[in-house]
């Protein structure tokens, strides 16, 4: 039936003998399996699943209600299996202008996934808060910034899992074995030496892009030489986010300080194509998303914010008052911890909104803006500068500070 080699548990599976949502799985993991020219599967220990309900709608809900009542009482998925962010903070849901038929589409899916067993984590920041990959931990992720940080930083293995397919690697305990599931897959392809070392998010973010942008393609593995330090855990996830986003890359390395890399000839071999970039590379492209003039609102979201970005976004507010208003957006992990802290009223006290558990551009962000007359948005995030101008938006890219400042003048400059 199948030209991937099965194990006697992958044939019951498929033979219906673990009930109908695992056999479902598993045919769909073999035609995936079959169309990357995996040979067999290999077990993973987690799963995280993409699960806006901007991207499922109302087919993709309803496959997942179907699912959930096909599930004849058992258990549901077989690995501990999470989600990305909803497409809305329920007690904000009425200041971003979002509709009551896209508040009735995201509880329908939260009650189905947890009829299958699958944990409501909203976050695309696991590996900070909820349970990091370790390395050579062969897991099945979906977000696309979980994705590079958990296979460069942590060194665990995973692909780009679609949410059907990361669905299914929670229902089956496995994925099919290709791509960054195979040692060889992780030998860099390119060289990049630079000559830049970031300080700043958005300057990592925006080093991220570069890279991205000349790396180019999903198969692609850039080596980077030539940073100094040892950066910390929200300047890798700036980094590697934007990377993905503007090049498709789920795997770098950096040598010294990622785990594969102690040695630049633990992951390069002989010949590899080399680029140098540098501080203006850098700044050209921070330029390319920089307007003077009035803006809208203010947006910290993409990657969602660690509780370390709160206290410091918190620092910058004290005694400040917004005329535009800014938008922190965070997990339901961390979102305690920052109440409980004293930044959440921080920044609200300066007329922010701290939102937990959803991601901007995976809320209805077109709507949004249309709700509410915005448009001209500042961050400091490369990824969210990335994709924004997809969703009618005209976004600007600074610093956390220059983000603050242009909050309280309503003006970027």
């Amino acid at each position: 039936m199948t030209a991937m080699k099965l194990n006697d548990e992958e044939q019951d599976m498929l033979a219906g003998k673990l009930g109908p949502l695992a056999r479902e799985a598993l045919r769909h993991q073999i035609m995936v399996g079959e169309f990357f020219g995996a040979e067999d599967f290999v077990p993973v220990t987690q799963a995280h699943i993409m699960a806006d309900t901007e991207s499922l709608g109302e087919a993709g809900v309803q496959w997942l209600e179907g699912l959930a009542a096909n599930s004849e009482g058992r258990t549901g998925v077989c690995v501990p299996t999470i989600t990305d962010p909803r497409g809305t903070d329920f007690a904000k849901a009425a200041f971003l202008g979002q509709t009551r038929s896209m508040l009735d589409l995201e509880r329908r899916a939260i009650d189905a996934f947890v009829k299958l067993g699958v944990t409501m984590t909203d976050t695309c920041i696991n590996y900070q808060t909820v349970q990091a990959p370790i390395r050579n931990e062969h897991v099945a992720f979906g977000d696309t910034g979980v994705v590079i940080y958990s296979n460069s930083v942590c060194g665990a293995y995973s692909n780009f899992e679609g949410g059907p397919s990361a669905l299914s690697a929670g229902l089956t305990g496995r994925t099919p074995r290709y791509g960054f599931h195979l040692p060889g897959q992780r030998r860099a392809t390119v060289h990049v030496r630079t000559e830049f070392t970031p300080e700043t998010l958005n300057d990592w973010g925006a080093l991220g892009a570069v890279i991205g942008r000349f790396a180019g393609n999903y198969w692609a593995v850039p080596v980077i030489e030539g940073i100094e330090g040892a950066p910390r855990s929200d300047q890798l996830k700036h980094f590697g986010a934007a990377m993905a986003s503007f090049g498709s890359i789920a795997l770098f390395h950096m040598v010294g300080v990622t785990p594969e890399a102690d040695r630049l000839s633990d992951v390069a071999p002989a010949g590899l194509p080399s680029h140098r970039v540098g501080r203006d590379e850098v700044k050209a492209l921070q330029a390319s998303y920089h307007r003077d003039g009035k803006i809208d609102v203010v947006v910290f979201s993409a990657p969602q914010l660690s509780l370390y970005e709160l206290r410091d976004l918190a620092a910058l507010c004290d005694k400040r008052s917004f005329s535009v208003p800014l938008l922190a957006v965070t997990s339901p992990q961390v979102k305690p911890d920052s109440d409980r802290m004293g930044y959440t009223a921080r920044i609200e006290n300066a007329g922010g909104t701290v939102l937990s558990g959803m991601c901007f551009y995976q809320s209805y962000a077109r709507e949004i803006a249309e709700a509410k007359g915005w448009k001209r948005l500042v961050t400091n995030s490369a990824k969210l500068v990335n994709i924004l101008g997809g969703y009618g938006y005209q976004p600007m890219l600074g610093s956390m500070e220059a983000c603050v400042d242009a909050a309280v003048s309503g003006r970027m400059t």
